[in-house]
């Protein structure tokens, strides 16, 4: 019932007043990287039916990078020469975001502008703050409490080294949110590993270390991850709230900005 009223909704608003035709906003692509976790596809899914109960009137498209259909190219082709905005279902900048995302859109007929990865953003340490919450971390404690707890914010990892510098900043925005350190730590291809992250933590006296998922799904690197924590580890971001706002945010954004024919990363 709920997906009819908003399919009815969306209908009446591409209708106006004196009931003519209004035109259909740009079509939003969200641009997923893929995974053979089975988890992450539903999981997005679910995240894009959020993003359109918000927006009922606009339309949502799907697109990966790799391993996961529809692939990218194929979700632009379907669009013919229309309107599109990308935004990447990712948390920094890197190769995806700065090679392959924009080769592909270059590639295909639509008229194409690219929106800033999702992270940083305080919308991020939102869904972040949530989900520590919702794994049992206590928003009050105290002072000798808060003294033994820190974070490890466990990120996939790049070799880019715009990807650290964009997680180090989410970090920072989430130890002032929570009051305590925030160390970022990669699972692969960046240092330190979340093994190291939390022996340097011990080592400074931190032994209530919770591991705070900075994965959009769940998967491989997230489920290594949060097996390491020695306290509590939270799930990743996924349907959170937050994250569907942030994804229109993005949208919104990158229309903002300057209208260009070609590919164009929005300001962060």
């Amino acid at each position: 019932m709920n997906r009819i009223s908003s399919q009815l909704a969306t209908q009446l608003g591409l209708v106006s007043l004196d009931g003519r035709q209004r035109p259909e906003p740009p079509a939003l692509v969200v641009v997923a990287h893929g995974s053979r976790d089975p988890r992450t596809l539903s999981t997005v899914h679910a995240l894009l039916d959020r993003v359109r109960d918000l927006r009922p009137g606009l339309p949502v498209h799907l697109g990966h990078i790799e391993l996961n259909e529809p692939l990218l190219p194929g979700t632009l082709a379907s669009l013919g020469t229309g309107d599109a905005v990308l935004v990447p279902l990712l948390l920094s900048r890197g190769y995806h975001v700065k090679r392959d995302i924009p080769e592909m859109a270059a590639a295909a007929p639509a008229r194409t502008r690219l929106a800033a990865p999702l992270g940083p953003h305080p919308l991020l340490v939102e869904a972040l703050y949530g989900r520590l919450v919702e794994a049992g971390w206590r928003p009050r404690m105290t002072e000798a409490t808060r003294r033994a707890s820190a974070v490890v914010l466990a990120a996939a990892g790049s070799r880019d080294p715009e990807a650290a510098v964009d997680t180090g900043r989410t970090a920072q925005l989430l130890a002032e949110r929570l009051g305590v350190p925030v160390v970022p730590a990669y699972a692969s291809a960046a240092t330190p590993t979340v093994d190291t992250a939390i022996r340097a933590l011990a080592a400074q006296g931190r032994h209530r270390v919770a591991v705070a998922s900075y994965f959009t799904a769940p998967g491989l690197f997230a489920t290594q991850c949060a097996e390491k924590a020695p306290w509590l580890a939270s799930a990743p971001l996924g349907t959170h709230p937050a994250m569907a706002h942030l994804v229109l945010h993005r949208y919104d954004q990158a229309l903002a900005a300057a209208v260009t024919t070609q590919p164009q990363l929005a300001s962060a």
